[in-house]
């Protein structure tokens, strides 16, 4: 049985892969350009605290994310 996590719940150092994007058609889009895909490794770069963005590293890219917005995403540890 795999068991999925919210993006919102890692934290940095942490690897896992994109599952679901459980967002509206328009933010989708601009996941999907920032390459947010089903079946993409993502890194944890960093973790703001008090509730402030992720920093994701997808491919050769780094995205800043904030994490109402990761709490949408579910991935696979």
């Amino acid at each position: 049985m795999t068991i999925l996590h919210r993006l919102s719940s890692l934290a940095a150092g942490q690897t896992a892969t994109v599952q679901a994007l459980h967002v509206d058609s328009g933010f989708q889009f601009r996941l999907h350009a920032l390459g947010f895909r089903t079946g993409k490794t993502l890194l944890v770069i960093r973790s703001a605290p008090f509730n402030g963005p992720l920093q994701l590293r997808l491919g050769n890219t780094d995205v800043m994310l904030r994490r109402q917005d990761a709490h949408n995403i579910e991935v696979l540890l």
